[in-house]
Formats: C-alpha cells, structure tokens, sequence
C-alpha cells in the first residue's frame, strides 16, 4: 500500500505538491469514488482516475550511473547547472537520485522511481557501506586514520564507526589516497571528516555501494540494475537493518564503565599488527583514477 499522491507522482501526472492540489480539489477517483482527503493508502489493485483518465502506473527501473564531476545530483537545478538526469536517455519514468553526491564528487550513482526502495536504502538503520576514495592534503598519520574509524563528531553528533585505509602517498606533494568506508549519508560528511582530521579533501570518488561498483563505466556512462543486483539490495538493506536493532538491544549493561562480567580489554595483536602494516605500506602505490 502506497500514498494516493505518491503514486499519481510516480505514474508522471504530476509533481508530488501538485497531486496533493488534484485530490483536494476533487478530481482523483479511486475505484470509481472521488476521494479529497490527502494520505489515502491504494495498492497495485485499484483502480486511480484523475479527470475520468486512468493513470498508468509505471514499472520501477533502477540505474547505476558513474557521476561526473560539477553535475548535481538532482533532476533540476534553479540556477541551469547540469544535473544527473540529463546524462539518462530514453527513460520515461520519473526517477531520481538514491541520496546525492556533492557537485565537484564523482563515482556511484544509483537512481530509480521506486520510493520504498529508495527509502529503504537510505534510512540510517539500514547500514549500507559506502566506499569513497579521497585524495587528500597531507599524509595522515596512525592516530588520524584512527580518529576516522573512531568516528568524528560533527555538529554534536559523533559519526559511526568507519574504515579508513591509506592507500599511497606522495612525498614531494604532500598527498594521500585514502580509503574511507561509511555507513551514513550526512551532509558533506567524508569532506568534514577528513577536514576535522586536518586533512582536507581535493578531490572524491565514490567507489563502491554495497556490493555495486562502476565496473568499466565511464564518467557519465550508466547501466540499469538486474533482477538479482535489485533482490540483493533489498536483502541486505534489510538483514543490515535487523542485525543492528539486535545488537542494540542485545548491548551488554555497563557497571563502573565497562560491561557487566567483562575484563578490561588490552590492545589486541591483531589491532597492533594491522596499525604496522598500515604505516608500512609503499608510497609508489599507484595512484587511483579520479575521473
């Protein structure tokens, strides 16, 4: 069951405000009864007429686009700058972008019409990993990289737990590739992470979504998504989602600040190990392609 507005919006009728003006000024007819009140619930069964007209509904399509850089992730833009929709052709569907990469970031897109997917894949709770590589000023160092893991706190609000890995670095320039893996979509996140690390970002790529990656898709080349990609997508959103209210509700009660029944934890090996292999890895690692 989805909003009545909802659906006129996607069958292309009409913006999603507009709609709203449709059903209010009574000329949306649901199953042959004209309905005013905004928020009513229809499924794929009903019959919707706007004006006597039967809507079509429209078949959800899912696209994977590799973003170039000083494009908008939107469908329009007030002030004429080129955004993502006008590198898609022969589409019918109103779809739009999943979340948004900022105008000067490249990388991984996805767009589509279905609402629910959307929403399902952009909720916090839902967890899905992000890969971005940065090329960044400076070379940061073991406590950096371990800063952005811990988390940084932005606007009051510490970020969740990441994965930062330094992939090369450049002496003479004073740049570094770094890897960061997120979880979340906050605004200008990566760019603030890295800036409150001392680190600011001159150029981004967004590798990876989930399991999706760019292939051998070119800046402003796209694909649409199979069937299994779309059931895998909804599956993990999904299983990503439950195992995080698990592990919220499982987390252990703390007395004298630290969980109850546990010893003090010490540094682990392991931990230890991986900072050493980190801080040894080569600056002749070549560069990524940030186009």
């Amino acid at each position: 069951m989805d909003r009545l507005q909802k659906v006129m919006a996607h069958a292309g009728i009409a913006s999603r405000r507009k709609c709203e003006s449709l059903i209010t000024e009574g000329r949306v007819s649901v199953n042959g009864q004209t309905v005013r009140e905004l928020g009513t619930q229809v499924s794929s069964k009903d019959r919707i007429e706007v004006d006597g007209v039967p809507i079509y509904r429209e078949e959800p399509r899912y696209i994977l686009i590799n973003k170039p850089r000083h494009v908008i992730s939107a469908v329009s833009d007030d002030k004429n700058r080129q955004v993502i929709l006008d590198y898609i052709q022969g589409i019918e569907e109103r779809i739009y972008p999943v979340g948004r990469l900022d105008y000067d970031t490249t990388g991984l897109l996805l767009l589509t019409n279905d609402g629910a997917f959307a929403n399902q894949l952009m909720h916090p709770r839902h967890q899905i990993d992000k890969v971005y590589v940065a090329k960044v000023k400076g070379i940061p160092s073991e406590k950096s990289l371990a800063r952005l893991e811990a988390g940084i706190v932005l606007d009051g609000k510490k970020t969740a737990k990441a994965k930062a890995q330094l992939l090369s670095q450049n002496l003479d320039n004073q740049t570094a590739i770094v890897e960061l893996t997120i979880r979340e979509g906050w605004n200008h996140q990566v760019k603030r992470m890295f800036e409150a690390v001392g680190h600011p970002v001159n150029k981004l790529k967004r590798e990876r979504y989930a399991f999706l990656t760019l292939g051998k898709l070119m800046p402003g080349e796209w694909r649409e998504l199979t069937a299994h990609e779309v059931n895998k997508l909804k599956q993990m959103s999904q299983s990503e989602g439950q195992a995080g209210q698990e592990a919220r509700k499982a987390k252990p009660k703390r007395i004298m600040g630290r969980p109850t029944g546990q010893k003090p934890s010490r540094k682990s090996p392991a931990s230890s190990s991986g900072r050493k292999a980190r801080k040894g890895q080569s600056k002749s690692m070549p560069a990524r392609n940030f186009k």
